[in-house]
């Protein structure tokens, strides 16, 4: 049996046991959502996009590096909390809504149904990108930037795009939501107790947020996103999440390599 000290001493501290904590303070949970998101147009500004600029490709590479420069180290660092906590690499106790309370079956068919909400608004409410991109951000000025999702890859020949697209695909089609959704909906949306049923849409705000590199989608983000946010907070099931937005992002990607490929588009 250990002693009762070391068992003390073995508990988490300082910075990581706020970390850990069950209940984040709202300045250090704004602060947790948009964080990464600073560093993610960092490592875009400084080390993406000269590289990718060097070789030519579009630009969307870089914007595919950023995040997964990003994201990937944040995932191992929410491992490394669930060592310091339980003493192996997981994400039991620091990553929630993952003990499965809603049937197969229910989590199939709501999280469809946030699918095909998600793809279907996302792409009704671009005319309220476009509004609020020439209103308010016509002076963000990087390459590609606009309320079109495919500037990024505009200019550059058809077989350049694909290539692109079928390297990026593993990643930006599903991998790097599932990590955004493993920190913002697992780590971040249960530590916020005290908002009661306002934390869904504080979460889903912020997350928006945390998209520097798009602030013209804020707006529209909020509308196609928050029903899967909230019934993942209200269900504690992060299943209908993930089957909302990597699963969009799946979807969209999917068609977007066969339509390209297939010549039925062109850009």
């Amino acid at each position: 049996m250990r002693p009762l000290a070391d068992t003390q001493d073995a508990q988490p501290k300082g910075f990581v046991a706020k970390l850990l904590a069950d209940r984040h303070s709202v300045p250090f949970s704004i602060a947790l959502h948009l964080v990464p998101g600073a560093v993610i147009v960092a490592v875009y500004a400084f080390i993406a996009a000269p590289l990718v600029r060097a070789i030519d490709f579009p630009i969307f590479l870089a914007w595919a590096i950023a995040l997964a420069v990003v994201l990937f180290p944040l995932q191992l660092f929410l491992l490394w909390l669930g060592k310091k906590q339980t003493g192996r690499f997981t994400m039991k106790g620091v990553v929630h809504y993952r003990d499965k309370p809603v049937s197969r079956g229910k989590v199939f068919w709501l999280g469809a149904a946030c699918l095909v909400w998600m793809t279907v608004v996302s792409l009704s409410l671009t005319p309220l990108d476009n509004i609020v991109y020439d209103w308010f951000f016509t002076w963000v000025d990087y390459q590609g930037a606009g309320p079109d999702g495919t500037a990024y890859l505009q200019g550059y020949s058809q077989e350049l795009v694909l290539t692109t697209l079928l390297i990026c695909a593993p990643f930006t089609g599903f991998t790097l939501p599932l990590l955004e959704e493993y920190y913002f909906r697992g780590f971040l949306l249960p530590r916020l107790p005290q908002l009661g049923k306002w934390a869904p849409f504080f979460n889903t705000l912020f997350f928006s947020v945390y998209h520097f590199w798009a602030p013209w989608t804020v707006l529209s983000k909020l509308v196609f996103l928050y029903p899967g946010v909230w019934l993942a907070w209200k269900k504690q099931d992060i299943r209908i999440s993930i089957a909302m937005h990597p699963g969009s992002a799946l979807l969209m990607t999917v068609v977007g390599i066969i339509a390209l490929a297939s010549g039925a588009t062109s850009m």
